[in-house]
């Protein structure tokens, strides 16, 4: 289930917060057009991202790009394709983080 993640240590402290989280909070890894891309601390394999958009929400494939779970609107699931194709290296650094669990990078944003 996506949702299981392990609590309790903390993560670096965030300068663009102010604060300090936990590992039980869902890291943030990109934010574009209106989308916001996340990973979730020791979640189920195939290696994938959640990409939500207007209240809507898509698991995908880190290799594929393949729509695993959910939904997007096509013209965000292009973007986020874009992206995911770009940042593709970054992207399994980070799923092998999380797995770990650590906090993933950020990762930059469709220009």
């Amino acid at each position: 289930m996506c949702e299981s993640r392990p609590s309790g240590r903390l993560s670096p402290f965030d300068p663009a917060s102010g604060s300090r989280g936990t590992l039980t909070d869902v890291p943030t890894i990109s934010r574009f057009y209106g989308i916001v891309i996340r990973m979730y601390f020791s979640d189920h394999a195939p290696p994938h991202f959640h990409a939500v958009y207007g209240g809507e929400e898509a698991v995908i494939a880190i290799e594929s790009g393949t729509v695993i779970r959910g939904g997007l609107p096509e013209r965000a699931l292009r973007l986020v394709r874009e992206w995911q194709e770009i940042h593709h290296d970054e992207l399994v650094a980070n799923w092998a983080r999380v797995q770990v669990p650590d906090v993933p990078q950020k990762i930059e944003p469709l220009p």
